[in-house]
């Protein structure tokens, strides 16, 4: 077998060649697996006292051991009252003491009989403005805005109102026209029900078979009628030759008016 092997280089003992090759490439693939990484992908190390926090835990045994002795005070006290029916020794009898509580009260006086004393002054003080001119003088204003503007006062309240009756003649037409509508499909439901009634109580027909049915004789073909020999037209009769017009009569002239006679007075004729 080792006179098949070619080596890359030239060698005289082609069989010493292949170990030789063998040797190094064992020891090559040894120092590949056995090779270390230049990067450490490793995790990070992890350290007792970070991972574990013992000055957090520790805080929080002693908050809790806080908690557990005020809570057997607080029960020792709760028994003792049960016990003692609790009698309470927190009374307070000090009364309250004031250095200048006479001076105080003069002030407070002065300030309200100053008070009441501005208070008069401001009633008793006349207006300089009359509510009742300036009611007049609106009022005077009102007749003018009155008669040059062109819509009333409740014009608006006017147009609300009208808003509001045409939405609620709406809605009135939309509700009655739904009714109308489900009024109408359960007439039109009703008659199908009452149509498929008697369909269903009806008895099922048997079915006549072909051999059964005798067959009817054929009805005979009556013949066709002969066609109407077609009558001749009459011929058009000739018009009749037009009339010759009379020639319009001449106009008779008119007879001029007589005079009427002078009438003579009475007197005259007397």
């Amino acid at each position: 077998m080792h006179t098949s092997y070619q080596p890359l280089k030239p060698a005289t003992n082609k069989l010493l060649k292949k170990r030789w090759d063998g040797a190094a490439q064992d020891m090559h693939r040894k120092r590949v697996s056995a090779a270390k990484p230049v990067v450490d992908t490793k995790s990070p190390a992890t350290y007792t006292h970070l991972q574990y926090k013992m000055k957090k835990m520790q805080l929080e045994e002693e908050r809790h051991a806080v908690i557990d002795r005020d809570n057997r005070h607080l029960l020792e006290k709760m028994s003792a009252i049960m016990r003692t029916r609790g009698r309470v020794d927190n009374w307070n009898d000090y009364q309250p003491k004031s250095l200048n509580k006479a001076k105080r009260t003069r002030e407070l006086i002065r300030v309200t009989l100053e008070n009441q004393k501005i208070l008069a002054r401001i009633q008793a003080k006349q207006p300089q403005y009359s509510a009742k001119k300036w009611e007049e003088e609106w009022m005077e204003t009102k007749k003018f805005m009155k008669s040059v503007r062109k819509y009333s006062d409740d014009w608006y309240q006017l147009q609300e109102a009208e808003r509001r009756s045409r939405r609620e003649s709406k809605r009135a037409s939309r509700a009655t026209s739904r009714r109308e509508d489900t009024r109408a499909t359960t007439a039109v439901e009703e008659s199908d029900e009452e149509e498929d009634e008697p369909e269903k109580s009806k008895p099922a027909t048997p079915a006549k078979t072909e051999a059964t049915e005798p067959a009817k004789p054929a009805t005979p073909v009556k013949p066709a009628t002969p066609a109407k020999p077609e009558t001749p037209a009459k011929p058009a009769t000739p018009a009749k030759p037009e009339t010759p017009k009379k020639a319009a009569t001449p106009e008779k002239p008119t007879t001029p008016a007589k005079p009427s006679s002078p009438t003579i007075p009475e007197a005259a004729k007397e």
